[in-house]
C-alpha cells in the first residue's frame, strides 16, 4: 500500500506543475489547520474529559453555543476576506468594512467567552488563551484560504472526493476486519482506565 502511494505521489509530482502542487499543499494544510483550530474550541467548551460529564458531574453542555459561535466567527473571517479581496482599495468604505468585521470578530469571542462556560480545563497542557488563539487560527486560515484561486478549489474538491471514496470503500473495512481478527486471536489487549 505504501509503495503504492509513493508512486501515486511521485506520478503526480512528475507530470504537474509546481505552482499547482504548491496550492494544493497549501489549501490542504489550511484547510487541517482550520479544521484543528474548530476542533479545539468544540473540545473544551463540549465535550468533557470522559465524554459524558463535566468535571463538576453535571450533565455534558449543549453543542448548539459553541457550534453557532463556530459558525459565526467563520462566516465573519469569511466576509472580512470577501471584502479584502473584492472591494475598490483606497476607499472609505473599504476600511470601514474590513473595520466592522474585525469589531464583530473581537465582539464574538469576547460575547462567547463569557458566556458559555467551558466543560473541563485541561490538567496537563491544553491551548492558553481560550477561545482567543483557536479564533485567531480560524481567522487567519480562512483568510489565507481566500488568498488561493478558483482551479485549486476545484483540484482540492476532487482530491478530497477520491480520498473520502478511498476510505469508505477500503480502509473502513480494512480497519474493521484488522480489529476483528485481532479480537479473534487474542492479541488486541486494552486499557480500559487508559492512564498515563
Amino acid at each position: 500500500m505504501f509503495l503504492l502511494a509513493g508512486l501515486l505521489t511521485a506520478a503526480l509530482a512528475l507530470f504537474t506543475e509546481l505552482d499547482i502542487l504548491l496550492n494544493l499543499v497549501c489549501i490542504g494544510t489550511l484547510f487541517v489547520f482550520y479544521m484543528v483550530s474548530n476542533a479545539v474550541v468544540y473540545r473544551r467548551y463540549v465535550v468533557g474529559p470522559t465524554g459524558s460529564s463535566t468535571e463538576s458531574g453535571d450533565r455534558q453542555p449543549s453543542a448548539w453555543p459553541t457550534l453557532a459561535f463556530l459558525l459565526a466567527f467563520s462566516l465573519i473571517a469569511l466576509s472580512f476576506t470577501l471584502v479584502w479581496k473584492l472591494a475598490p482599495e483606497g476607499g472609505r468604505t473599504r476600511v470601514g468594512l474590513l473595520s466592522a468585521c474585525g469589531a464583530a470578530a473581537v465582539a464574538t469571542v469576547g460575547a462567547f467567552q463569557a458566556l458559555v462556560p467551558q466543560a473541563h480545563t485541561p490538567e496537563l497542557w491544553g491551548v492558553p488563551g481560550m477561545p482567543w488563539v483557536p479564533a485567531a487560527s480560524v481567522f487567519l486560515n480562512v483568510f489565507l484560504l481566500g488568498s488561493l484561486d478558483r482551479p485549486s478549489y476545484v483540484r482540492f474538491g476532487f482530491f478530497s472526493a477520491a480520498a473520502v471514496l478511498v476510505y469508505v470503500l477500503y480502509s473502513v473495512h480494512a480497519s474493521y476486519d484488522a480489529e476483528e481478527s485481532a479480537t479473534l486471536d487474542g492479541a488486541k489487549v486494552q486499557d480500559e482506565a487508559c492512564r498515563v
